[in-house]
């Protein structure tokens, strides 16, 4: 008999649509007759702890992640330099992971059709590993250490409006105060000093509910993405905003990017955010993780 797959639910993903989902998810599995085992746990920290335990004694021959961008950081967590292959039931408010591997949204039977085939033959992604002085952490997509990660954290302290638009309700408000960060940067061993709005490390080119922060980035090429934009108005970055969503900002003066493969980011002790999750504060060290990640997606 065949290893089961592991699942992980967060009851919380998509307005509380998680824990639905979840009981979709093994609904389908049981009936295509798949084994599975509930990893679940009652917190973050706790359902980490069962993943990682699980995939280190071989037990599961998948780990499937039901939600959102959370979810697959936690998965990511899990599974990286593992053999064990990550599968992926976008069911969460935020899905860039799923939309960057091309995987169905908010359709579970369609998602654990797509998981149970890209099982047969999955495919290789490299992942950013990070460190901050609190923890050492893999992140698919982004690691943000300035004005996104403070509009992060006050986006998840907002309790309206629901969906990706409290990030752009965040942006504002947080804007009303913001001034611009001075960052020191070492970019492959070569230092510069920055005044910016904002920097952020990618793998993949979206975050935040859809942003194309950097829509020229790939998940299998080996290098990452410095995406910076330099100092310039509140008003100035009002008006390049909704450009992010198209992915026409990048034409911008003051909008950089810089491929790199490692790199030390500074920003004065500013909250750090990796793929919308909470994993310390600056000094931020990144290294791009070749081909770190087995997932269940098409090639």
């Amino acid at each position: 008999m065949a290893q089961p797959i592991g699942v992980l639910v967060n009851p919380t993903s998509g307005k509380g649509k998680g824990a639905s989902a979840g009981l979709q998810v093994l609904s389908v599995l049981n009936e295509l007759d798949v084994a599975t085992l509930d990893l679940s746990g009652n917190s973050f920290e706790e359902s980490l702890g069962n993943a990682r335990a699980a995939v280190a004694a071989g037990t599961i021959r998948a780990l499937m992640v039901v939600g959102g961008d959370g979810m697959v950081h936690l998965g990511v967590n899990a599974c990286a330099k593992s053999n064990i292959p990550l599968a992926i039931i976008a069911a969460g408010t935020g899905n860039d992971a799923a939309s960057t591997l091309h995987l169905p949204i908010g359709d579970v039977r369609a998602g654990v059709e797509a998981a149970l085939a890209g099982l047969q033959a999955p495919r290789r992604v490299d992942l950013i590993q990070g460190k901050t002085p609190e923890r050492s952490f893999f992140s698919f997509g982004t690691i943000s250490a300035g004005f996104d990660a403070l509009v992060n954290a006050k986006a998840n302290r907002m309790r309206f409006p629901k969906g990706p638009s409290r990030y752009q309700v965040a942006m504002v408000l947080e804007l009303l105060r913001f001034r611009g960060i001075q960052y020191r940067v070492t970019i492959d061993g070569k230092e510069r000093e920055l005044e910016a709005m904002l920097c952020a490390v990618a793998n993949a080119p979206a975050f935040g509910g859809g942003m194309l922060i950097a829509p020229h980035a790939k998940v299998d090429d080996e290098k990452l993405d410095l995406f910076i934009v330099h100092k310039i108005s509140r008003l100035e970055l009002l008006k390049v905003f909704p450009k992010v969503f198209t992915g026409r900002h990048v034409s911008h003066p003051a909008v950089e990017f810089v491929e790199l493969s490692s790199a030390h980011l500074d920003s004065q002790g500013l909250p750090v955010y990796s793929d919308g999750e909470h994993v310390g504060s600056s000094p931020l060290e990144v290294a791009a993780a070749p081909g770190a990640l087995w997932v269940c997606a098409p090639a």
